[in-house]
């Protein structure tokens, strides 16, 4: 049986001299650790954080809590590496940036000196570690910069051999850095968004952008756009969104698998002559098949939540299919796909209606739209894909659209902030027909402007006809 060597009080921290709280084993003012045994007089720490000795005694270093996290759920630091005093690993006082010592070498490019060295032009200036405007430097403010690797010194060759190759993932903070499985920066320690939380993709005739949004802790939609040929060999673009519900276990899953089951089965049919429409419900079925696929466990997996089966994985589904001057849309849930015509001066149009109870209040004529919307109700849906769902009932509706326009393919993520058809039209940029891909990404800021509430994802299909008359052919199913 291991012991645990016992450590004597401490009557201050050793880091920022505050007396410690009785039982803590960390700091409450500076964080640091107080289980660890002190070091002796005559040693040095690596990087001392502690006012040297010739110095006067310095104002207690105040660590605020971050008011914010990032995608991993962690505190952002708040705390700037100038807000510190400190030594480097000689026992010296850290030098500024104009004061290099001639002696040790220390100094703008050294190691042990402040980060922010060097030109407007040198690869310091363009690597920031704090937002502090120093016009002054160090000694101006007071302040000195906490010691931090300079990845052009000598003594970080290696560290340099071992840079991002060409393609591998940089870290976002420093720029410089390579990330490691864990999603962390090898040379700032910045935590990485995940993947998910932002996803954008473009072909040629489609563009969809997916975003965390601003309140939740992961990004449970899912989107997925591809093209193909008809068997006379003319194109079909195919835009699938999802949403993952999520009161439900695992929505992020059920979401990705959704749209890559439709996708894949669009891709399959539609080059095999399978008309748009068939294929959109074919492609629905499809998705609600691997969604349910998601709720089969062994049994022994269930034994410890008798309920699971309960609260199945499950998403919304909305999609897309531009083909042979055909506009195919498809849906299960409240995600939507709107019109809005290249001449603005044209009507708008929703083109799906919410399996919602805010819909079925309106259908049933019991509420306006304003009054079914306003409530708090508004958005619970009636259909979904998932093993718990109700039988599943794809809607699908053929266009034929008589003028070039936009099709706008999101989750309410969005419309909650553009609602309505002219609302949508309103927030979609003048440019959206020839720049696609920046659309979707303004469509998503309009959203986080908005407040960003729920994740947020659209897919524009930009549909260019020859003007054929007035009117245009709709089948609904």
């Amino acid at each position: 049986m291991s012991q645990s060597h016992q450590q004597p009080a401490l009557s201050k921290c050793p880091g920022c001299e505050e007396p410690p709280v009785a039982g803590d084993l960390f700091c409450g003012a500076c964080g640091y650790d107080l289980s660890a045994v002190p070091a002796r007089p005559d040693d040095r720490p690596t990087m001392a954080i502690t006012v040297p000795p010739d110095a006067p005694a310095a104002e207690t270093v105040r660590w605020p809590i971050a008011e914010e996290t990032d995608s991993s759920d962690v505190p952002a630091p708040v705390v700037r590496p100038a807000d510190v005093p400190g030594t480097d690993s000689g026992g010296r006082p850290l030098t500024g940036p104009d004061t290099p010592d001639a002696e040790s070498g220390r100094g703008a490019a050294s190691p042990s000196g402040p980060v922010r060295t060097g030109g407007p032009d040198s690869a310091a200036a363009r690597v920031r570690h704090d937002d502090r405007a120093d016009p002054g430097g160090a000694e101006a403010s007071g302040d000195f910069a906490l010691a931090a690797p300079d990845p052009r010194a000598p003594e970080h060759a290696a560290a340099l051999a071992a840079a991002p190759a060409p393609g591998a993932k940089v870290c976002v903070a420093c720029r410089s850095g390579r990330v490691d499985a864990d999603g962390y920066c090898e040379n700032c320690g910045h935590a990485q968004p995940r993947e998910r939380d932002h996803m954008e993709q473009e072909l040629d005739a489609v563009a969809a952008v997916s975003d965390r949004g601003l309140r939740h802790h992961r990004n449970e939609d899912s989107f997925a756009v591809s093209s193909t040929a008809l068997p006379d060999g003319s194109p079909a673009v195919v835009a699938i969104v999802c949403d993952g519900v999520s009161s439900a276990s695992r929505p992020d899953e059920a979401s990705a698998a959704a749209a890559s089951a439709a996708n894949e089965a669009l891709l399959e049919s539609l080059p095999r002559g399978a008309h748009p429409q068939q294929a959109m419900h074919e492609a629905i079925v499809a998705a609600s098949e691997a969604v349910n696929a998601l709720a089969q466990e062994p049994a022994g997996a269930r034994e410890h939540d008798a309920h699971r089966h309960q609260n199945a994985p499950a998403c919304t589904l909305v999609g897309a299919i531009m083909a042979g001057g055909l506009l195919i849309v498809g849906w299960v849930g409240d995600s939507r796909v709107y019109w809005v015509p290249e001449d603005r001066t044209q009507p708008t149009a929703r083109l799906t209606e919410d399996d919602s109870w805010a819909a079925q209040m309106v259908a049933a004529g019991l509420m306006n739209e304003a009054e079914a919307y306003a409530d708090e109700r508004a958005h619970a849906i009636t259909g979904w894909l998932g093993a718990d769902a109700y039988e599943l009932e794809p809607h699908t509706a053929a266009f034929k659209p008589d003028r070039p326009g936009l099709v706008v393919v999101c989750t309410d993520g969005l419309w909650n902030y553009a609602e309505s058809a002219d609302e949508m039209a309103a927030a979609v940029p003048a440019d959206a027909q020839r720049q696609p891909l920046h659309a979707a990404r303004a469509l998503v800021g309009h959203a986080l402007d908005g407040g960003g509430h729920d994740n947020v994802t659209v897919a524009l299909l930009p549909f260019a006809v020859r003007p054929q008359g007035a009117g245009s052919a709709c089948d609904t199913v």
